[in-house]
């Protein structure tokens, strides 16, 4: 029998473990279902992505990512850099520096923030 919860929280929690079990397609269903309930958890979305890009579906990671981008843009370093590393997977090398290079901007190194510092 399929469990049914009742919160899109619920259902990214429980992806949440069944990615950390490695049941990756189960972890990717449950996030799409927290998506449906809740299609402005970015939170699911990122999970998602990170997911597909276990199970090799670098396409579905990057549009993941690119959602996280357009629902929380000025907390997205890491969907930048995630989805840079999935658009280098398919041979998109200007695609990848662009992203890693806006994660940057957006969350630069701890060493460059701490020039000067003496």
């Amino acid at each position: 029998m399929t469990e049914v919860l009742s919160s899109a929280e619920a259902y990214n929690d429980r992806g949440m473990e069944k990615a950390e079990a490695e049941d990756y397609v189960g972890a990717i269903a449950d996030y799409t279902k927290a998506i449906e309930l809740d299609p402005t958890f970015a939170e699911a979305y990122y999970n998602r992505a990170y997911d597909r890009s276990e199970v090799r579906d670098y396409q579905g990671a990057i549009a993941d990512y690119t959602k996280v981008i357009e629902l929380v843009p000025d907390e997205a370093a890491a969907a930048y850099f995630n989805r840079g590393m999935a658009k280098a997977k398919l041979g998109d090398v200007e695609g990848a520096i662009a992203d890693c290079q806006k994660a940057e901007s957006i969350n630069p190194k701890e060493e460059e923030a701490d020039e000067g510092d003496g």
